[in-house]
């Protein structure tokens, strides 16, 4: 999956709340106001966990609303760099990205949760010979943005039930938060050098989404710490050099952000050159990740392969009109890249094949 928040969340410490400093701590009445109020924080921090994971949700962790000073800082640099390519909507206001009360000025707490995508379908080994074009496997399936979003909405409506002055927010990579520090803050994984990322328990094939509370509720502190180690397999794979180092990913040599984000007729030409069947976004650096040894089916049924999404035939795609595009790719990922882009990724995989073709003939 195309990341676009290439950055590595740290721990931070938080303020006490103003609630908590108003309870004046001299009498032993205040003392047991104060533990009954973190007793039912705790309490109700514990049952949403539960009802997220009856949603369907494989983790979740719960974190407080605050700044994330350090990635800020981060972001900063990378954009800085140019590495955003073309893709300003990053470069707008980099300050609300980094703080979700920004975003929301209601937000006390966050709920962060990831859920399993992997199917245990395979690409198409021969891609030039067969004609077709690989897809990015987070897109197979119904766009995640419907299927964690409907999840987390649910959610929030059973947390209403039980807590009436509840409020949120739901956020599923659209809007302007840094979704793979959260989930790093929230422990239910680490940053890869691939800048995905990783769990323990299910490799990185998770989406992540949040969703934002105006109750202040217990937060989780434990951090998975970094298993990357000294393995640079995803680096060392990544054909255009687009991880330019550990944990920084260069978008303009992406392949992902080439066939899904740019809009330019035409691919660059290091890029195009090097596009090893894909026509829509690239899981090389994914592919090789030994984590992804850890791999489990997904139980969400609507992230099944759709027919011909998997491995896309090209002639079929140059073929799309306005409507057959619109109703093929009607709730999915895909119509991210726009039906031009498709036809323009289809048409540079079969020049690609041609010269491969016509050098073979020599």
């Amino acid at each position: 999956m195309f990341a676009v928040d290439y950055l590595i969340a740290f721990p931070q410490t938080f303020p006490v709340s103003k609630m908590q400093q108003s309870i004046p701590l001299s009498t032993s009445g205040a003392r047991v106001a104060i533990e009954s109020r973190e007793q039912s924080r705790g309490e109700l921090a514990r049952l949403i966990k539960l009802q997220a994971h009856a949603e369907g949700f494989e983790k979740v962790g719960i974190v407080p609303a605050g700044p994330l000073d350090t990635e800020h800082q981060q972001l900063t640099a990378w954009l800085e760099r140019g590495y955003h390519g073309r893709m300003n909507w990053m470069a707008r206001d980099p300050e609300m990205r980094a703080d979700p009360r920004r975003l929301w000025p209601g937000a006390r707490s966050i709920v962060v949760v990831a859920k399993n995508y992997y199917t245990p379908w395979q690409h198409n080994p021969d891609t030039a010979g067969s004609n077709t074009g690989k897809v990015s496997r987070y897109a197979w399936g119904d766009d995640y943005h419907d299927v964690v979003g409907e999840k987390l909405h649910s959610l929030l409506a059973w947390i209403k039930q039980r807590a009436p002055e509840a409020e949120g927010k739901v956020c599923v990579d659209i809007q302007p938060m840094m979704d793979k520090a959260w989930g790093v803050r929230a422990g239910l994984g680490w940053i890869g050098k691939h800048t995905n990322l990783i769990t323990q328990d299910y490799g990185s094939w998770v989406f992540i989404g949040e969703l934002l509370l105006n109750l202040e509720l217990k937060v989780d502190e434990e951090r998975v710490p970094d298993h990357c180690g000294e393995c640079t397999l995803c680096i060392d794979a990544c054909p255009t050099g687009a991880i330019t180092e550990p944990y920084v990913v260069d978008s303009n040599r992406c392949i992902s952000y080439a066939t899904i984000e740019l809009r330019d007729e035409n691919i660059p030409t290091e890029i195009a050159n090097n596009l090893n069947g894909w026509i829509y976004g690239c899981d090389i650096c994914q592919d090789v990740c030994p984590w992804n040894r850890f791999q489990q089916p997904t139980d969400e049924i609507r992230f099944q392969p759709r027919e011909g999404n998997d491995n896309a035939s090209l002639d079929k795609v140059l073929e799309l009109t306005p409507e057959t595009y619109a109703n093929r790719f009607r709730r999915s990922a895909m119509k991210r890249a726009k039906l031009t882009g498709l036809k323009r990724n289809a048409r540079a995989l079969l020049r690609g094949t041609a010269d491969e073709v016509s050098t073979t003939a020599r």
